[in-house]
């Protein structure tokens, strides 16, 4: 079996550092071994408080690998992916081998083009609605790694999220180590790390719909609904377990980059998955089987950037 080499661990981790990651803590390493690309946990920079289990952990790192293989592939060297190979090894998420060589697709390349423009886009979304064929293009993305995305249409079952959200905001507002946690991970500079101030939306009002992290004591103008009517998905996986958070992790990068070769914004909704409680009520609400992995905000967004990310020499292990 031909072998991935040097450069090629390059090229996936400059792909694979892209992926997002609870308050931009970047909790993985990347190493080339006995031929195949290693995608590793790294617990020195998984969240004390806010993961404690390390849920949001594997979801980044899932979202990392699945960086690592569009940027394989639309080399023309596409990966077979084992998930958790190695139970000796609890910090490894997943091996990449090189299979035959062969062109990209079409979607691999369009989706390996937006992993530089893809981040997260806190600020206020346009009111003009997604296409439904844009719509049934996410749901697909999710299907295609094995999970499911639920698009919530109407205010009924907006509302219905939006109230689950807010009660969970408020109990992580309430929690004094979380806060303090949260708080560490946010600059004003240009860290290549964390949270950028600028990254932040302006602070919530009481009329706003959703939840907001507040990075900022920055207001917008008084009286202007942050969104009236945002569309909203919530990504789930069949199950709980570590390879279940894994595959998460894959299917939220698909999703976020079809988004984004879609020309649309995102940015997700933690709060009520970090609160079990809350987790637990929005899988009721939702009347599906599954397990609620993430909750998505997705329209038409102001152009923005990108936030920093560590220096490839960081992650790589020798």
């Amino acid at each position: 079996m031909t072998a991935y080499s040097d450069a090629d661990l390059q090229r996936a981790a400059a792909a694979a550092i892209r992926a997002p990651s609870l308050h931009n803590s970047q909790p993985w390493r990347f190493r080339l071994r006995d031929g195949g690309i290693e995608v590793l946990a790294d617990p020195a920079r998984q969240l004390t408080v806010a993961d404690s289990g390390g849920w949001a952990m594997r979801i980044a790192c899932g979202a990392a690998t699945f960086n690592a293989r569009l940027a394989l592939a639309a080399n023309g060297t596409p990966a077979e992916v084992a998930i958790r190979p190695d139970r000796r090894e609890p910090d490894l998420v997943a091996r990449l081998t090189r299979g035959p060589d062969r062109p990209p697709t079409y979607i691999e390349q369009d989706l390996s083009a937006a992993i530089p423009r893809r981040y997260s886009n806190r600020q206020p979304f346009r009111p003009d609605p997604v296409p439904a064929e844009i719509r049934a293009r996410l749901i697909e993305a999710a299907r295609v790694e094995s999970a499911w995305l639920e698009l919530l249409v109407g205010m009924t079952a907006l509302s219905g999220f939006a109230e689950i959200a807010q009660s969970a905001d408020r109990v992580l507002r309430r929690d004094e180590r979380y806060q303090t946690e949260f708080f560490a991970w946010v600059h004003a500079d240009s860290a290549t790390d964390g949270v950028p101030v600028s990254a932040g939306a302006p602070l919530s009002e009481p009329q706003d719909l959703l939840p907001q992290r507040s990075f900022t004591d920055r207001r917008r103008a008084p009286g202007r609904d942050f969104e009236p009517e945002p569309l909203v998905a919530i990504l789930g996986s069949a199950g709980d377990g570590p390879a279940d958070q894994i595959g998460a992790g894959q299917a939220l990068q698909r999703v976020l980059l079809t988004a984004t070769d879609a020309g649309l914004a995102s940015s997700m909704i933690s709060q009520p998955i970090e609160v079990l409680a809350a987790r637990d009520q929005l899988r009721r609400s939702l009347g599906r089987s599954g397990v609620p992995q993430m909750a998505l905000r997705i329209g038409y967004g102001h152009p923005g950037r990108p936030t920093p990310r560590r220096d490839l020499a960081e992650v790589l292990e020798a």
